[in-house]
C-alpha cells in the first residue's frame, strides 16, 4: 500500500513526537481527564484478551457518538460477532459499559500515534471497522488500509467549517477519504460535501441518532424524586456551557417572582464544572443543590445541578420543558432526540450549526421554538409553564418529528452488509 508523502511525512513526525504525546496524557491523566486505571489502552495497550472469531471494530469519539451506535452493535451482537466498541472520554466509557449487550467489549481509542496504533490492530484484529461521524485519523486509517480491513464512516457528517477548511487541503483529504471502503453520510448535504472532497463511494442512509432507544432511568428513583418535586414548576437546562448558565440563573430570578417555587435544573455537558455552576447561582442569591454530593431538590432548592454521569433519562423524565444546551453560545447544539421521545417541549438558542437537520424539523413541526437570549427565553418558559396543554402539545410534536426521521439503523446495516458477510467468510477487500 502507497501513501502520498505527506501521509509519511506525517506519521514520521508523530513518531518523533511521540514522547510529547505521552507527557500530553499523563498531563490528561494529572487533570483528571484521563482514566488512571486504564491509561495504557490510550498507548494501544490491550486490557481485555481478543475473544475468538469474528470480531467487529465500532468507534464513536464521544458519548452522544458512542450511544448512537448502540443499536448496530446489538444488531451485529445479536449475529453472534463480537463487537469492539472505543471512545475516547471518561463520560462514555463509564456510560457505554453499563449499557453494551452481551458479546461486545469496550476499550478507550488508542491515540494516533503509529506505535500506539499498530499495538492496538495487531491484538484485536478486526475484521471490519465502523467509525462514526467525522472521525478522520491519518495514522489509525494507513494502518487499517495496510492490514485491509475495510474501513466504513457510518453516520457520516461534514459540517460547513469543516469542509471549508479540507478544501484548503484537497490533495490530503482525498488521499484519507480514498482509503473508506464506504461513506454512509447523515444527509444530502453531507454526502455531496463527502464526495466533492474525494470520498469514492457514498450513501445517504439519515442519521442512526433518531433511531436510539431512550436513556433509562430506575424507576423508583423517578417516583421518588416526582414526589419530591410534586407541584412545582420544573424546568430543565441540559448540557449547558460557560456563558449559558448566567443566562439560566437571570431567568430563574426573572419568573420567580411569578413562580415562588420554581425549581430550575441544570445539568452542565461536563459534570466536573458543578461546582462552578452551583457557585454562580449562589453568587446570584439563589440555593443550590448539586447531584454529586448527593443532595435531593428539596422545598429549598430554587437551582438543582445535575453533575453527574448517566442520569439525563432521569431528568429528562422529570422535566416538561428543556433547554438545549450549546445553543445559547457558538457550541452548535446538542442532541434534542432524547429529550422529544421523553415527551418534553424543546427549547433552544440560535447556534445549531451541528444538528441542522433535526432542529429544522422540530421547529418545522412546532414541537421546538427558538430563542435568542434571556428575555425571549423567559417569556418562553413563562409561556410553557404557564400553559400545560400548549407543552403537552410541543411534546407531541417533537416526538412525532423525532419518529418521522428514523430508519437510519436499517439503512445503516443494509450497507455494511457485504462487508459482514465478507467478515464471516473470512475474507477482505
Amino acid at each position: 500500500m502507497s501513501f502520498p508523502i505527506v501521509f509519511k511525512a506525517y506519521r514520521a513526525a508523530v513518531s518523533v513526537l511521540e514522547p510529547a504525546v505521552l507527557g500530553l496524557l499523563y498531563w490528561r491523566r494529572h487533570k483528571g481527564r484521563e482514566d488512571r486505571t486504564r491509561l495504557g489502552e490510550r498507548q494501544g495497550y490491550p486490557s481485555r484478551q481478543r475473544p475468538k472469531g469474528h470480531l467487529i471494530w465500532v468507534h464513536g469519539a464521544s458519548i452522544g457518538e458512542t450511544l448512537s451506535l448502540l443499536p448496530i452493535v446489538e444488531r451485529m451482537t445479536q449475529r453472534g460477532l463480537t463487537v469492539l466498541v472505543t471512545s475516547g472520554t471518561k463520560t462514555s466509557a463509564s456510560l457505554i459499559a453499563r449499557r453494551l449487550p452481551p458479546g461486545a467489549i469496550h476499550q478507550f481509542v488508542p491515540l494516533d500515534v503509529p506505535r500506539y496504533t499498530r499495538r492496538f490492530l495487531e491484538h484485536w484484529q478486526p475484521d471490519l471497522a465502523l467509525i462514526a461521524e467525522s472521525e478522520i485519523w491519518p495514522n489509525t486509517i494507513m494502518a487499517l488500509a495496510e492490514r485491509d480491513i475495510p474501513l466504513v464512516m457510518v453516520n457520516g457528517r461534514m459540517s460547513d467549517r469543516s469542509y471549508r477548511r479540507w478544501q484548503k487541503m484537497p490533495r490530503i483529504i482525498k488521499g484519507l477519504l480514498d482509503q473508506f471502503a464506504l461513506c454512509l453520510a447523515q444527509t444530502a448535504e453531507d454526502a455531496e460535501r463527502l464526495a466533492r472532497l474525494g470520498a469514492p463511494r457514498v450513501i445517504v442512509t439519515g442519521n442512526i441518532k433518531f433511531d436510539a432507544a431512550p436513556p433509562p432511568a430506575d424507576p423508583r428513583m423517578v417516583a421518588h424524586l416526582s414526589g419530591m418535586i410534586a407541584g412545582r414548576p420544573v424546568w430543565l437546562a441540559a448540557s449547558t456551557h460557560p456563558g449559558e448558565e448566567s443566562v439560566i440563573v437571570a431567568v430563574h430570578r426573572a419568573l420567580a417572582k411569578r413562580y415562588p417555587q420554581l425549581l430550575t435544573i441544570i445539568a452542565p455537558r461536563h459534570p466536573h464544572r458543578g461546582p462552578e455552576v452551583s457557585a454562580l447561582a449562589g453568587q446570584a442569591g439563589l440555593r443550590a443543590g448539586r447531584r454529586s454530593e448527593g443532595i435531593h431538590p428539596d422545598r429549598a432548592t430554587d437551582v438543582y445541578v445535575v453533575d453527574t454521569v448517566g442520569e439525563m433519562g432521569l431528568f429528562y423524565r422529570l422535566s416538561p420543558v428543556v433547554l438545549m444546551g450549546g445553543t445559547l453560545v457558538p457550541v452548535g447544539g446538542h442532541n434534542p432526540i432524547e429529550p422529544a421521545k421523553l415527551g418534553a417541549a424543546i427549547l433552544h438558542g440560535p447556534h445549531v450549526h451541528t444538528a441542522t437537520e433535526i432542529y429544522e424539523a422540530l421547529d418545522r413541526s412546532r414541537g421546538a421554538l427558538m430563542v435568542k437570549d434571556s428575555a425571549t427565553l423567559a417569556r418562553a418558559v413563562n409561556e410553557l409553564l404557564s400553559n400545560a396543554a400548549l407543552t403537552r402539545d410541543m411534546a407531541r410534536k417533537a416526538g412525532e418529528a423525532v419518529q418521522a426521521l428514523g430508519g437510519a439503523v436499517d439503512r445503516t446495516m443494509q450497507s455494511v452488509e457485504p462487508f459482514i458477510v465478507q467478515a464471516k467468510l473470512g475474507a477482505r477487500r
